[in-house]
């Protein structure tokens, strides 16, 4: 007889990702509106690069429940609006 281990499905492919989206969520709910972040300005906050904050958001957008990332625009650096849904 084998044990069958059920696992839940995750968003997030790494731990980097699971922590960025954490962080995300925490900073949306905080300012109780839509979030405009940078990832040169959050880079720090995080134990990220920029750019690992950029491929882990195009990762994760569409696929973290409750946040809404979106690719906003581009000046210098790419802007994701972030939203709690």
């Amino acid at each position: 007889m084998s044990t069958n281990t059920s696992t839940v499905e995750s968003p997030y492919r790494s731990r980097k990702a699971k922590r960025l989206a954490e962080y995300l969520r925490a900073e949306a709910e905080r300012a109780d509106s839509d979030l405009y972040v940078k990832g040169k300005f959050i880079a720090d906050d995080v134990d990220l690069s920029p750019k690992e904050i950029g491929a882990l958001l195009s990762q994760l957008q569409g696929n973290v429940p409750g946040l809404e990332i979106e690719k906003w625009s581009y000046t210098s650096a790419t802007t994701w609006r972030i939203a709690t849904c």
